[in-house]
């Protein structure tokens, strides 16, 4: 969503070293545009989920440099179990903070003081904004465009690209399908 407005978001990829291929746990392969150490401020840091966060919530040098990062960002948001990365950083404590209901039990343990909510698309506490799966991932991003910009922007993009934008953070249906409420 993000990248279909290129005249209002530039998408920067960060990685262990610049210009080097980052695999995810699936397989596929970005390139890294600058390296996790790099300097250059951001206005919006958003940490991706996946099965690959179980690994990195120990790689105590993105973790360092999500918190380096986040200390400047207008806004600090997280897509599914990438809520485990923010939380392990400390970035989540005394917050209000959701993630992908599957592995909801794992990604809380990564955040005991954080106030994790259940049943929630996505959840805004001050700064933060964390969202659950994929699809609620990509909710919120439709939602980010809402806030920096304007709803009617963000409603023309879902419908150009024939996307059906739940636009309700509190719509989550798929909490009380894992147990969780």
């Amino acid at each position: 969503m993000l990248g279909a407005l290129r005249d209002r978001f530039r998408i920067v990829m960060l990685g262990p070293e610049a210009d080097q291929p980052v695999a995810s746990s699936l397989g596929q392969r970005v390139l890294a545009d600058r390296a996790w150490d790099d300097p250059t401020l951001l206005d919006i840091v958003m940490v991706p989920g996946g099965r690959g966060t179980r690994v990195e919530v120990t790689n105590q040098r993105l973790l360092d440099a999500v918190t380096r990062h986040a200390e400047s960002a207008e806004l600090v948001t997280s897509v599914c179990t990438g809520a485990a990365i923010l939380a392990r950083a400390g970035l989540l404590d005394g917050r209000r903070a959701t993630s992908n209901k599957r592995a909801f039990a794992w990604v809380t343990s990564q955040g005991p003081n954080v106030e994790w909510i259940a049943e929630a698309r996505w959840v805004e506490d001050g700064n933060r904004i964390t969202s659950g799966g994929v699809a609620a991932g990509t909710d919120m991003a439709v939602y980010l465009i809402a806030l920096l910009h304007d709803a009617a922007l963000a409603e023309e993009l879902a419908s150009n690209l024939e996307y059906r934008w739940n636009a309700s953070p509190l719509d989550d249906p798929f909490a009380a399908y894992q147990g969780l409420v």
